[in-house]
């Protein structure tokens, strides 16, 4: 059973902190409103579900085909987290501003997460580390998958709904967010030894 703690912690902080899908979120709902840019957060939703859908297959074959992996997968999502730790700490607020062209889509929202870095290593990340090692069934796995895009479409919504005054925020309390982020981060990436 894997720790829920650290589990639940790791997804929240890597869903609601800062990158291209809460950016854009917040651009866009700062530029065409909340419900304009809901089409855009629904892409957000099906390719992250796409994304996790291929990463819990791809977690899922390696265990089978080599199971001594958990170790190593361990150790390369804990050095993965640390180093997200890492860049909570020393990040800066991003002002959301871009390109003008009409970004709200949903294809433009689906076709985001398959650019995305964080979306990728996020998803082979959780499910391997977190998912895969304890449950290998594949409607278990698939349900996880369903829970974490789920997850992310809450983060982006939110930070279309409130992204204006997120980013006030963000940006005049930046270090102690940032400090107690990375904290939270570092206790996943130790809490997967324990």
């Amino acid at each position: 059973m894997p720790n829920v703690a650290a589990f639940l912690s790791y997804v929240f902080i890597t869903t609601f902190t800062p990158g291209p899908n809460n950016i854009m979120s917040m651009s866009n709902a700062s530029r065409y409103g909340f419900l304009k840019s809901l089409p855009f957060n629904i892409g957000i939703f099906f390719g992250f579900l796409v994304i996790l859908a291929l990463s819990s297959l791809f977690s899922v074959s390696l265990y089978a085909v080599i199971p001594s992996i958990k170790p190593v997968m361990t150790i390369v999502g804990a050095v993965y987290i640390l180093w997200l730790a890492w860049k909570t700490y020393h990040s800066k607020p991003q002002d959301g501003s871009g390109s003008t062209k009409q970004t709200n889509t949903m294809s433009a929202g689906l076709l985001l997460q398959f650019v995305n870095p964080k979306v990728i290593l996020y998803s082979i990340t959780t499910l391997s580390t977190f998912v895969v090692p304890y449950y290998k069934s594949i409607p278990v796995v698939i349900a996880f998958a369903v829970f974490l895009a789920f997850v992310g479409f809450v983060s982006t919504c939110c930070w279309s709904l409130f992204g204006s005054v997120f980013q006030r925020f963000l940006h005049s309390h930046q270090k102690l967010i940032n400090s107690v982020m990375a904290l939270l981060l570092v206790y996943c990436a130790v809490s997967l030894f324990l």
